[in-house]
């Protein structure tokens, strides 16, 4: 039985539009530029994505340092509203860090209107307990990475 509570709650501001936020997370060139922790790539030729109810996300992660490491995800979309929210089951497999074993998590991720034209996003994952905290600091590291491309894509539009 999955637990009520999600085990990682995280909110966060970025300082772009919720349109373009959202897009970070559901166009394949966006999400290559900035997922997963720093220094760690996506091969863009791994990446496929059919975002809508019923739809999915399917990447691959390459490690940095280990190459080797190769980390699949694979995303089943349960509930898809553009601009809004993404929600479903997510797999994580293949090669992955000494001491994780592959495993699924709900995930759910809101975007929300601040202000001053400024996005609140609000990610939820229901997972194995001892991962909560890796999970955490991987997401840490990927906004420091989304952050960086959200203004280069802004200062790129703006031209």
């Amino acid at each position: 039985m999955r637990p009520t509570t999600p085990q990682l709650a995280i909110s966060r501001l970025f300082d772009a539009p919720r349109k373009l936020v959202y897009r970070a997370f559901t166009d394949p060139e966006h999400l290559a530029a900035w997922w997963g922790p720093i220094g760690n790539s996506l091969p863009r030729d791994e990446i496929e994505f059919d975002v809508r109810p019923g739809g999915f996300q399917r990447w691959t992660e390459v490690n940095a340092a280990d190459p080797g490491i190769r980390v699949h995800v694979h995303i089943d979309l349960t509930d898809v509203v553009d601009g809004e929210l993404i929600d479903g089951v997510m797999r994580v497999s293949g090669r992955l860090q000494e001491g994780i074993e592959p495993f699924e998590t709900r995930l759910r991720i809101e975007f929300h209107d601040d202000t001053d034209g400024r996005t609140r996003l609000e990610i939820r994952q229901w997972l194995p307990e001892h991962l909560a905290r890796p999970s955490g600091e991987g997401w840490r590291q990927a906004f420091t990475k989304l952050d960086a491309n959200l203004v280069n894509v802004q200062l790129t539009t703006e031209r």
